[in-house]
């Protein structure tokens, strides 16, 4: 179904962080960009679709008044909205802001830090664009940020703080699918596996708490009103958003996955994991009974590798990239 094209190679490699690999296509430019964080760093990649011609930007972790930064960073993603495309970064200090292509950062906020040594660390973590003007943020507090994007050239501005998990958060996500009927905005995952289900507004309204079952959810997905998540212990599960109604369970990995994403247009699954495999699998919708199935399609084994990151390159599905811990590549597949 899928068959390997030319790695990219990127400045540095890819740390073991959930969801290590962010993607954005510019159709225009016939251009992708690929982000991969590394420690303090986070490394852009710009590649023609033929992938003959790449180029490359990296970016730091800053904080106010230090030259350099040594705070680590937890994740980088591109955040679409109908206005603008940013490019957000959260770390141990703070949360960075750039225009798509790494030129200009645009927005700094600054974490809480409390004054004396707690046991709770300190940083960001989920990073979500949610309908036609807000960015979503979590902390290791639990909290979630929510940022008011306006139109360019207007203030960023933190919006709202919403406070219903009481774990770090893990990842975010919101409806990708592109429908408007769907009543659920944003899916949020913590620690013990909590998922939260939000509709955004001038206020967020928490729609659903899922309890987890004391076991991280470290990637989630919310597609047609239907959440995905992916598991540590390998497996994933989908749940109704707003009801809550688990309808299916998988057993997808061996290990921990790490990474999860979908094709919104083709209703394709990305799962991706400590093992060594990235899964291709397919989602069905049955309007009848308002179900969702899943069915497999694909597996590719890269050897030797913790893969941490896997993002498809397009709405279709048609093609994705693999990041894995130490590895200094993007490995690239296409269908065939």
């Amino acid at each position: 179904m899928y068959h390997k094209e030319k790695s990219l190679q990127i400045k540095n490699s890819a740390s073991a962080l959930y969801n290590n690999l962010s993607v954005l296509r510019i159709a225009p430019r016939s251009l992708t960009y690929f982000t991969v964080v590394h420690a303090n760093t986070v490394s852009i990649v710009s590649a023609s679709w033929d992938g003959l011609n790449t180029s490359h930007r990296q970016l730091q972790s800053k904080e106010p008044n230090v030259a350099t930064s040594n705070s680590l960073i937890m994740q980088a993603a591109w955040c679409v909205l109908p206005s603008r495309d940013l490019l957000v970064l959260t770390s141990q200090k703070g949360i960075q802001m750039y225009e798509s292509d790494g030129s200009i950062m645009v927005y700094w906020h600054a974490l809480d830090t409390p004054e004396t040594a707690t046991a709770q660390a300190v940083f960001a973590r989920g990073i979500a664009a949610v309908r036609e003007n807000y960015i979503c943020v979590g902390e290791a507090s639990g909290g979630i940020l929510v940022f008011d994007i306006p139109s360019k050239g207007g203030n960023i501005t933190l919006s709202e703080v919403l406070e219903e998990h009481k774990e770090s958060i893990t990842d975010m996500a919101s409806e990708c699918s592109g429908s408007q009927e769907c009543i659920a905005d944003m899916v949020s995952a913590d620690d013990t596996g909590t998922l939260c289900v939000w509709k955004s507004g001038e206020e967020f309204q928490l729609l659903n708490k899922i309890t987890g079952f004391d076991m991280s959810c470290s990637s989630v997905k919310l597609w047609k009103g239907t959440v995905v998540a992916g598991y540590g212990t390998g497996q994933i599960r989908l749940y109704e958003a707003v009801t809550g109604i688990l309808h299916a369970e998988v057993n997808a990995h061996a290990r921990w996955i790490y990474s999860l994403d979908i094709a919104p247009f083709s209703g394709l699954l990305l799962s991706a994991a400590e093992d060594s495999f990235v899964r291709v699998w397919h989602l069905t919708m049955t309007p009848e009974s308002n179900t969702v199935e899943i069915s497999h399609m694909y597996n590719e084994c890269v050897t030797d590798t913790q893969i941490c990151g896997a993002k498809f390159c397009d709405g279709d599905g048609y093609a994705f990239g693999v990041t894995g811990y130490d590895l200094s590549e993007i490995i690239r597949y296409t269908q065939s």
